[in-house]
This record gives structure tokens, sequence and C-alpha cells, in this order.
């Protein structure tokens, strides 16, 4: 009897440990005697034991918070940007066999490709125009992550911070910004109306009959003023004509 327990409990011990449980969200990695033999997918999985080892990578979408970088934007401004990348492994067999640490590797890319990227625009850019700074960014990663057996999937730029010197200095910048257009303004207006003087002057050479008009229109002005005290024009032509008769 105990000839037959031994034997079974062995086998028992061998068929434990070389069942394998992979869930849903999981893709088993196999390697056989060291080489990369295959995938398993989810499910009740057999590894032979000794001779097959099996690694489990999770894949499900994952989120990294890329930490506060230093960035120096196009216009010399000093920032520090964070932001958060979603990623997730497409190949397992890539992603464990030609990296190290997929994990490390991805977040350290993201760092150094968020400061590359950010660093060739204006800090208005970067403040605006952060939807496209996010393509920009994810396109990039996507690109040399592909190798990897990694997707990333989306990059949201979610702070940029600036030192409180250089909010003062662009809040001063602003505002010279906006009294210059303020005077280009009122120059194109005093421009305008100089043009439209000029025009009207050179029609009332052309008709003397319209220049008593407006002589009589401005008279009528007058004397519905309240003012103690008015002074009247004197036509040109009038006086040209007392001049002459003196």
């Amino acid at each position: 009897m105990e000839f037959i327990i031994i034997p079974l409990f062995i086998l028992f011990i061998v068929l434990a440990a070389s069942l394998r449980i992979v869930k849903e969200y999981e893709r088993g990695i196999v390697y056989t005697l060291g080489k990369y033999t295959g995938d398993r997918g989810p499910g009740l999985r057999v590894v032979i034991p000794v001779l097959q080892l099996m690694d489990k990578v999770d894949m499900r979408v994952r989120t990294e918070d890329i930490p506060p970088q230093d960035v120096i934007s196009k216009d010399n401004v000093s920032v520090k940007v964070n932001a958060v990348i979603y990623y997730k492994v497409i190949d397992p067999g890539h992603a464990v066999n030609r990296v190290e640490d997929f994990r490390v590797a991805t977040s350290q890319l993201a760092q150094t490709t968020l400061r590359s990227v950010l660093g060739k625009h204006e800090l208005d850019e970067m403040l605006s125009n952060r939807d496209q700074l996010n393509n920009d960014v994810q396109s990039i990663l996507d690109n040399q992550t592909e190798g990897w057996g990694i997707k990333v999937i989306n990059v949201e730029i979610k702070h940029v911070d600036i030192d409180p010197t250089m909010v003062r200095a662009i809040a001063k910048q602003a505002e010279a910004e906006r009294e210059r257009r303020a005077k280009i303004i009122n120059a194109e207006g005093e421009l305008q109306a100089a043009e439209q003087l000029d025009e009207a002057a050179a029609i009332l050479a052309k008709r003397p009959e319209t220049m008593q008009l407006r002589y009589l229109g401005t008279l009528g002005e007058f004397t519905n003023a309240k003012a103690s005290t008015i002074v009247l024009p004197m036509p040109m032509d009038l006086l040209k004509s007392l001049t002459q008769k003196l």
C-alpha cells in the first residue's frame, strides 16, 4: 500500500507544480530550457516542471506619472512641466525579451521626449496649444516603443508651472503689448480721420456753395448753444472782398 501512495503523492506534486492559471488580462511567457517558446492565453495552462518556466505579463492599460521636468522654452522661459502617459503591452514577448524593464524604459523615454518636444516651442504655445503638444509627444513615444511591444495610447500634459519672477515679467510684457496695440489703434484712427478730412476738404474746394451751406449749418449750431459768448467764423471770401475794396 505504501508503494502505491508514494508514487501517487509524487505525481500529485508534479501535476500541481506544472499547472498555471493565467487571468483574463494576463498573458503567459513560456521559456523552454531558457528559450522563448511562445505565449499562453488566459485559462489553466500546463508547464513542464524544471524544463519550462512561465512569466506573466499584465496586458491592461497602464498609467505612468511623469515627474516634473525642467524645460527651457524656445523664448528662454524656464518652466516645470509634468504629465501622465497611458500605454499598454501589445506584444508580451517583445516587452519582456527586448528591454530589461519596459516600465522604467517607457517612463525614462517619456521624460526625455517631453523635454525635447516642449523645448522647441514658446511659452504661449505650451499654455494655449496643449492638444497639439500632447499629440506630438504621443506620436514620438509610440514610434520609439513599437519595437518593445508597447503601444502608447495617450499623453496628457497636466501642469506648466512658471517661476514667480517670470510671471511678473510676463505680466509686464503683456501690459506693454496692450499699450503698444492701443497706440497703434489710436494712430490708425487718427490716420483714417485725417484721410476723411482731406477728402472732405477736396470736395468742399470743388463746390464753394457746399462750403457756404456748411458755414450756415455751423452758425445754427452756435445759435443753439447756451454759451454767453459766441465766436462766429468769418468766411474767407468775405475777407477777400473787403481787402480788395480797401
